[in-house]
């Protein structure tokens, strides 16, 4: 049972994860090296500690989160300085139901059939671990302070919090 400082942080994550949707999902290659490549969330799905990406099943990204589930996904808006890095496990689901449940019209973009696309599947990411950073204003009001910082006046930069989501 979730108590509720956990529920706070998970729609806390949720919604940032939603306001900024593109993020670089990095897997292990075969000879140890990280690579990321940008991923959408389609901001319509909801973070509850797993993350949903559509992909085609045979991808390369795939065939390396296969091999070694260990992933990192970070979302970045430096206009806003919201952060976020969920780092868990990564599996290939080709659930017809959950792909309808979760397609958007949008994703034609990449899947040109739609539906119909051959290979169509979901990257499901469940998050085992959360950071997050939430500066408070923009860019300016952060420059100011940084400023300050500089001038040794306390400064509030924003806040800084690791989540545990097992």
């Amino acid at each position: 049972m979730q108590s509720t400082q956990e529920k706070s942080d998970i729609e806390k994550i949720a919604k940032m994860i939603k306001d900024i949707d593109f993020g670089m999902l990095t897997t292990i290659d075969e000879d140890g090296t990280l690579r990321s490549r940008p991923m959408s969330a389609n901001r319509n799905v909801e973070f509850d500690g797993s993350v949903w990406f559509f992909t085609f099943g045979n991808s390369h990204k795939v065939l390396e989160a296969q091999k070694n589930p260990n992933v990192n996904v970070s979302f970045s808006d430096i206009k806003n300085q919201t952060y976020v890095s969920l780092s868990g496990t990564a599996e290939l689901i080709r659930d017809k139901a959950k792909i309808e449940e979760l397609w958007e019209p949008i994703l034609k973009a990449w899947f040109t059939e739609g539906l119909d696309t051959p290979d169509l599947a979901l990257l499901k990411v469940t998050a085992h671990k959360a950071e997050y950073w939430d500066s408070p204003g923009n860019f300016i009001s952060k420059t100011i302070e940084l400023v300050r910082a500089l001038t040794g006046q306390p400064v509030e930069i924003g806040e800084n919090k690791k989540v545990d989501l097992k």
